[in-house]
């Protein structure tokens, strides 16, 4: 990680895991969204074609063979500019991001759909995580593009999420916060861990 986003990244981390077990306390046990995620819902949920087969590409790259595409396409990437630690950034963050979005869902116990698990979303934490490991070790974005790219990728599969009625906004939202706490916390790891 570039030493300059050190610092601000790690404040991030932290102060985005507040949030999220926040929005986790907040929102436990509920099965119906907040006022806010049913205006939003019902906005999008009236779009019709050609957005939702939009949010279905856009939600495939999320998907089981998607995901494995997206980290495929990050490693062979890394691996070709001989980035040995990109590449353990990029397969452990997400990694690791979809494994507490997934350890999350039953301690919180927010459900949709007659008793899916919805909060946080797994979908926007592993793009959200996917899209932050290609800012700060493909692109080595400054902090406004780092920033920017990856709201834009976030905003993208929150979207596709809320439009398909597979999670709530805010639901979207708990997945981006668990992005932005896992990212930088396993890339500040890497980078204390010594070369060879």
């Amino acid at each position: 990680m570039p030493a300059r986003l050190g610092a601000p990244l790690g404040v991030t981390a932290v102060l985005a895991a507040i949030g999220l077990v926040g929005l986790g306390f907040l929102y436990a046990g509920e099965s119906v969204g907040a006022a806010v995620d049913v205006g939003i819902r019902d906005h999008l949920r009236e779009a019709g074609s050609p957005w939702r087969q939009l949010a279905l590409v856009v939600d495939w790259t999320a998907e089981p063979v998607g995901a494995v595409v997206v980290l495929a396409t990050l490693v062979i990437v890394l691996l070709r500019a001989g980035n040995r630690r990109g590449v353990v950034l990029a397969v452990v963050a997400p990694t690791l991001v979809v494994a507490v979005t997934t350890g999350m869902k039953p301690l919180v116990g927010r459900t949709i759909n007659d008793g899916f698990l919805a909060f946080p979303s797994g979908h926007t934490a592993f793009v959200t995580a996917c899209a932050l490991v290609a800012m700060l070790v493909v692109a080595r974005a400054g902090p406004v593009v780092l920033a920017v790219v990856t709201v834009v990728v976030a905003l993208a599969m929150a979207w596709a999420q809320v439009l398909l009625n597979a999670h709530y906004p805010t639901d979207t939202l708990g997945g981006f916060l668990t992005a932005l706490a896992v990212v930088p916390a396993v890339a500040l790891t890497i980078d204390r861990v010594p070369g060879r």
